[in-house]
């Protein structure tokens, strides 16, 4: 009977972990809980008014808040990139660190589902979508094998965080032979989380913006940017506040990934540039929107121009060794590459494939406050949820907390 309880009694010894810090610590979990309280009032407003309260309108039917879930949607697939050297080329120091990119990528689908419930006008509808109890018209609908891909990446990368912290607690490696099958299935798994969500606007073929055929691509090589330069900087921030031991040659051989990664972006990018204004079909007006504005409206252009300029910049910075293995050079990069990729997978993808409107018109979407805030309480929860994760997951990884092994563990 003790060996059934004892690994429930000894998960919430360790979720005990996530009440004790310094002041700093509860500081900025207040922080964080402020704006996530702020974020749920607007949102409450939202619920009770309608997505009248915010900027979309049916020329623009999706905005902010799909925006955001593209760009995490890639922060989530990112996880790749340290699954594939440490499992599949058994490269030790980034072995040591891809539990916090899976768990990044929980996090990330998390607020990825969180920002699909608040653009959803009636969120309580969503159950028709679901399997069993709704009809998801699988296979013939492409936001049903959204569903599945988001959902099956989470529960994928779910079973390896806690199967290798619940080995970890009891003082033994985890078993390769369960692990090597959640690896050989979330490779795959991940691109395809990305592949999906680019053919969900490809599937669009009345909006020719995203009609391009290397729009998957795209979002491939744009996520194995972004979502890594994210993972840097909380790698850095973890090895200082934590004992964790997180080496300079695993920072330093994923941002030279990153490097190749962004190479391809910008190759891809440039090959759609030219297409779009070389053959000056009729279906350039959206790229002419978002770069030197239609028709006097150019509420985009100078973000898109700041978005490329970031991007360049971080991708010579990332090329050069001497300048990758700099850490104020290699956090300058990474910020620069995360703003410039958000913005171009964001509002710089969804707001143009509307402009021009199937009738032509014009439509400038601008976010209205409460979108803002519903969007920052978004963010604050998911780094509210990876702090507290980090909190009840780091005592066991570092080996500060152990349990006695159960009798048929020994």
């Amino acid at each position: 009977m003790a060996d059934i309880y004892q690994p429930i009694r000894n998960f919430f010894i360790t979720l005990k972990q996530i009440t004790v810090g310094n002041k700093w610590y509860y500081a900025w979990v207040g922080f964080l809980s402020l704006l996530v309280l702020i974020g749920v009032v607007s949102y409450i407003q939202q619920l009770n008014r309608g997505l009248i309260l915010t900027a979309m309108r049916d020329q623009v039917s999706w905005g902010l808040y799909i925006s955001n879930f593209t760009f995490l949607v890639g922060v989530a697939a990112a996880a790749v990139l340290l699954v594939i050297p440490a499992y599949l080329y058994n490269f030790k120091p980034i072995k040591e660190i891809v539990l916090l990119g899976e768990m990044l990528a929980i996090t990330a689908i998390v607020m990825c589902l969180l920002f699909i419930v608040t653009d959803l006008g009636r969120p309580e509808r969503a159950w028709h979508i679901l399997p069993v109890v709704g009809a998801m018209n699988f296979p013939s609908s492409l936001l049903a094998w959204d569903v599945i891909s988001l959902n099956g990446y989470l529960i994928i990368n779910c079973i390896a965080v806690f199967y290798t912290l619940y080995r970890l607690s009891i003082g033994k490696e985890y078993k390769m032979s369960v692990i090597w099958p959640i690896v050989i299935i979330s490779i795959p798994w991940a691109i395809s989380i990305h592949t999906v969500t680019a053919f969900l606007y490809n599937g669009l073929s009345s909006r020719p913006f995203w009609n391009a055929s290397i729009l998957a691509p795209r979002f491939i090589a744009s996520a194995l940017c972004s979502g890594p330069a994210l993972m840097l900087i909380i790698f850095q921030i973890v090895r200082k506040v934590s004992k964790m031991e997180i080496s300079d040659t695993a920072i330093f051989k994923i941002a030279e990934l990153i490097a190749y990664a962004m190479g391809v972006n910008l190759f891809l990018f440039g090959a759609e540039f030219f297409k779009e204004f070389y053959s000056g079909s009729i279906h350039l007006a959206p790229m002419k929107y978002l770069y030197f504005g239609l028709h006097g409206h150019s509420n985009l252009v100078i973000w898109m121009w700041v978005a490329l300029i970031f991007n360049v910049t971080a991708f010579f910075l990332f090329l050069r060794p001497k300048t990758r293995e700099n850490f104020f050079a290699l956090n300058l990069a990474c910020v620069l590459i995360i703003i410039g990729v958000y913005i171009e997978k964001g509002m710089g993808l969804v707001v143009p494939g509307f402009v021009p409107g199937t009738l032509g018109e014009i439509y400038e979407y601008t976010p209205t406050g409460l979108e803002k805030n519903v969007t920052i309480g978004i963010w604050a929860a998911g780094a509210l949820f990876f702090t507290l994760f980090l909190k009840f997951a780091l005592p066991v990884y570092t080996g500060e907390l152990r349990f006695k092994a159960p009798e048929n563990e020994k």
